[in-house]
């Protein structure tokens, strides 16, 4: 069949579309049916904009997961090891977080589908508070990809659920994309803070209204993406959400979701968070050593409150990373060979 294409590139797409494991009869005929129409546009001669846009749609097409598949690796006491590595703290968070698991655990091992009945996770919680590195726990404990789309940057729900190919520059949302850069028709996708998706308010209506779909395990079996225009099942896809607050998120949207509100850290938990989570991390991205860079055990509280007042995770991990590049460069220059902070230069060397 490669043999009667005029091009190379068509020859490589029909090589493609034959490979593509789980690809649906009837798309992969249409997609046939393309190429062959491509063909034809190549013999005629001279450019047609139709060729860009139709071999594009194919290649995404073929690059969607349609039956590629990562197993689930259902251990709570790995979970469990996972959790406490990456988050300090914050107790009742991981033990609901286990529960989650151990229901999928459960349904999984008597036959059902584990992640289909289960809710969606939504992590309420201030700026900085470990949302994101609790999804990607949970990806890690899954041993599944992990993708993440920030909702605060789509304008438009076109930019969730596509547009159509007979638009000029079209493409696919940010739920297939999502799946294509995974490979895996099984990752999970972390919508981060979906309170911001569009400040408008019949903008952010229509957009609550596709998450519902794309959340709702009697729908999203059947996403149908604007760009793709061919049902993607999503129900083996494991959402989790995140926002800053539930003011903006629609009620139906919210009857759907399990709420697990963030903690804020105390100060003697920020401490142990910047000794023995952050500061590790610091030293080895800037290549310092541990006798280059040391910090008085008696100082960490002006260090978690450098400035009088109360800071986030995020902010404390930037004070952190500020004062470990200062000693970087006082070491590449020759002015030291090593710097113990203490409470007569600390000032010099928390950021300005």
């Amino acid at each position: 069949m490669e043999d009667k294409y005029l091009f190379n590139e068509l020859t490589d797409l029909s090589k493609k579309t034959k490979q593509t494991k789980g690809l649906p009869e009837d798309l992969e005929f249409k997609i046939v049916q393309m190429l062959e129409r491509l063909n034809r546009i190549a013999q005629i001669g001279g450019y047609a904009a139709e060729f860009d846009t139709m071999s594009r749609y194919i290649e995404t097409v073929i690059s969607i997961p349609w039956d590629a598949r990562t197993t689930d690796e259902l251990d709570l006491s790995k979970a469990k090891e996972i959790l406490d590595k990456n988050h300090y703290g914050m107790e009742d968070v991981k033990e609901r977080i286990l529960e989650y698991l151990a229901t999928i655990l459960l349904i999984k091992q008597r036959g059902g589908n584990g992640i289909v009945k289960s809710p969606v996770l939504l992590f309420v919680g201030l700026q900085g508070v470990g949302k994101t590195t609790l999804a990607i726990s949970i990806a890690e404990s899954l041993g599944r990809e992990f993708v993440r789309i920030a909702m605060g940057a789509l304008g438009t729900v076109l930019e969730l659920r596509g547009r159509s190919k007979a638009f000029p520059e079209s493409e696919p949302g940010q739920i297939i994309k999502a799946l294509i850069r995974s490979k895996v028709r099984n990752p999970v996708i972390l919508l981060d803070e979906i309170e911001k998706a569009s400040g408008e308010q019949g903008l952010r209506s229509d957009i609550m209204a596709a998450l519902l779909e794309i959340l709702d395990p009697n729908q999203n079996p059947q996403f149908r993406d604007h760009y793709i225009d061919y049902p993607v099942d999503l129900s083996e896809v494991l959402f989790i959400c995140s926002a800053n607050n539930t003011g903006t998120i629609s009620t139906a949207l919210m009857d759907r979701m399990e709420v697990i509100k963030m903690p804020s850290y105390t100060d003697a938990e920020k401490i142990v968070i910047a000794r023995d989570y952050l500061m590790p991390k610091v030293m080895e991205k800037t290549s310092l050593r541990a006798e280059e860079l040391k910090i008085d055990p008696n100082l960490w509280p002006s260090v978690v409150r450098p400035f009088g007042y109360d800071t986030g995770i995020r902010s404390l991990g930037r004070t952190l990373e500020s004062m470990a590049r200062k000693v970087a460069k006082e070491i590449v220059e020759g002015k030291s060979k090593g710097v113990l902070i203490n409470a007569e230069n600390l000032k010099h060397y928390l950021p300005k």
